[in-house]
């Protein structure tokens, strides 16, 4: 399946009409953000809030991803308001009250989030029309591994707090990214996570080294389950 008419950064319309090609069903925006996806919006340089671009002084794509304000957008809003986003160096940053106004038109989608999501739904369709698997097999809709295991995993291959980050739960950390739905609905301590939704996420989002990731699967007995989703996935994404 072709993707050179996928724009680097995609519209709302160009992502819908995109992944409708390559998993035929209707798109929404409500859809898109459902899937977990990160909707962007091109900040100019404003002098008010030099802190946010530093030596961006052109401006830069800057990520919705706060609950509140994805909520807003997938609820149907007329247009865009961002209270939380990350700032021209990645960090997390708090805008002034109340928040940035933009257009609906002006939202946009990642060209490498769009493929990621359609090897995945294409693989979850694979996956669920094939015989049922042997005993032990890792169903992404009902399992994942708990807090301790994804530190072992995982912590040493990331530059951020990923304890923090697992107890925020935001973004690629909460029920939208790799946080197995309703997981942590009555305790924290009960939260589960896709190891290879999380995995694919933190290479993506967070720059994690491919290789680490791969041994990471290879040599954590809790992770054997979960190895051949991590090996179809890598071979759908042509990584």
């Amino acid at each position: 399946m072709t993707t050179t008419t996928l724009p680097f950064r995609a519209t709302v319309d160009e992502a819908c009409a995109w992944l409708a090609k390559q998993v035929p069903s209707p798109w929404t925006l409500a859809r898109l953000l459902e899937h977990g996806l990160t909707p962007y919006v091109w900040l100019d340089y404003d002098p008010a809030c030099p802190e946010l671009f530093g030596d961006a002084n052109g401006g830069y794509a800057a990520p919705i991803f706060f609950e509140d304000d994805i909520a807003r957008l997938a609820a149907g809003s007329e247009d865009v308001l961002i209270t939380m986003t990350k700032d021209a160096h990645k960090l997390f940053a708090r805008l002034p009250e109340p928040g940035f106004r933009r257009r609906l038109d002006e939202l946009r989608f990642q060209k490498k989030d769009l493929e990621r999501l359609a090897a995945r739904l294409r693989h979850d369709r694979e996956a669920a029309a094939s015989p049922a698997s042997p005993e032990g097999t890792a169903r992404e809709s009902q399992y994942g591994i708990a807090k301790p295991e994804v530190l072992e995993a995982f912590e040493r291959i990331v530059r951020l707090d990923l304890d923090r980050a697992l107890d925020e739960a935001i973004g690629i950390f909460g029920d939208d990214g790799a946080r197995v739905k309703a997981s942590a609905r009555k305790s924290k301590r009960n939260a589960v996570w896709n190891p290879v939704t999380l995995a694919l996420g933190l290479h993506d989002v967070y720059r994690a080294p491919l290789g680490p990731l791969k041994r990471a699967f290879q040599t954590h007995d809790f992770l054997q389950a979960w190895q051949g989703d991590w090996e179809q996935s890598l071979r759908l994404l042509g990584k």
